[in-house]
């Protein structure tokens, strides 16, 4: 398949991804995405599974599972029977059959205790190229105290600290999410770094000094500064991309040189309140 070729795929699997995402509740059949990738239906189905490695039915379990997910670790005041049905089963016993036969727990079980990594080994989907511009704008940044939750460790548990975050944020009130921002520091590449000594910061804006707390929630500050700001729409795995965009391609062709501090992530909406093809992240690079 030659360069235009394969951008013209990646541009329909793209509009079906983002359609489904968009429309996980509503029933999503082949007639209707192959519609939506400008695809034959009679071609669709092996056109996707050839091209992302997983067959359409599949991904669309896999996305509603994963919203079911999110909604059953972090929103834990959310019925099981009301997160079967936005999940488009017909009944709680169908979901828990369901998500057991993928993840090996029951929803409940995954309440209690997610078993993450086993989680995050079942979405090693491909990437798909986005082709889409690169906006990078300089930007100053104000001094911003933060409250954070250090997570050192495999990346594949960092959602056990988000939930120690959130459970921190709910029983102070002290960066409530609502009326605060929320943001990541990032240190290492995922990638390339040992899981053992991964460190990323869980962080959410403050007014005054954090007390000590049960969480081992803690108080930094993000300096004031001018920063290279670029936008990312989408599901937070494919921000690699980007994060690699600023370091390898445009910082060598701006002429600005890195300040002494990390590249950090502002989360503007976050996963599972908006679709995933909602998610806004702005990703800043600290420049003198």
């Amino acid at each position: 398949m030659n360069g235009e070729a394969k951008k013209s795929y990646a541009e329909k699997i793209n509009r079906v991804w983002d359609y489904i995402s968009e429309h996980l509740n509503d029933d999503l059949s082949v007639e209707r995405l192959s519609q939506v990738a400008n695809f034959s239906k009679f071609h669709f189905h092996r056109q996707f599974t050839e091209y992302t490695g997983i067959s359409v039915s599949r991904f669309i379990l896999m996305a509603r599972l994963k919203r079911a997910s999110y909604q059953l670790a972090f929103h834990k005041d959310s019925r099981i029977i009301d997160i079967a049905l936005d999940a488009s089963f017909e009944n709680p016993e169908s979901f828990s059959r369901a998500f057991k036969n993928v993840f090996g727990q029951t929803p409940s079980q995954f309440r209690r205790k997610p078993e993450w990594i086993d989680w995050k080994r079942k979405y090693q989907f491909p990437v798909i190229e986005r082709n889409e511009p690169m906006h990078v704008e300089i930007v100053q940044f104000d001094e911003t105290k933060i409250a954070v939750l250090e997570h050192r460790g495999s990346p594949e548990l960092l959602n056990d600290s988000v939930a120690r975050f959130i459970e921190w944020r709910k029983q102070s009130q002290l960066s409530p999410v609502d009326t605060s921002n929320t943001y990541g520091l990032i240190y290492d590449d995922p990638k390339t770094t040992e899981p053992d000594q991964f460190r990323f910061d869980l962080c959410g804006s403050v007014r005054a000094a954090v007390p000590a707390n049960p969480q081992g929630v803690i108080n930094k500050t993000i300096p004031a500064g001018r920063c290279a700001r670029l936008r990312h729409r989408g599901p937070y795995e494919e921000m690699d991309d980007k994060v690699r965009y600023l370091y390898g391609k445009w910082l060598p062709e701006s002429g600005e040189s890195l300040r002494d501090f990390n590249c950090f992530f502002h989360y503007i909406n976050l996963f599972p309140e908006v679709a995933e093809h909602e998610l806004m992240t702005d990703i800043y690079l600290p420049v003198e």
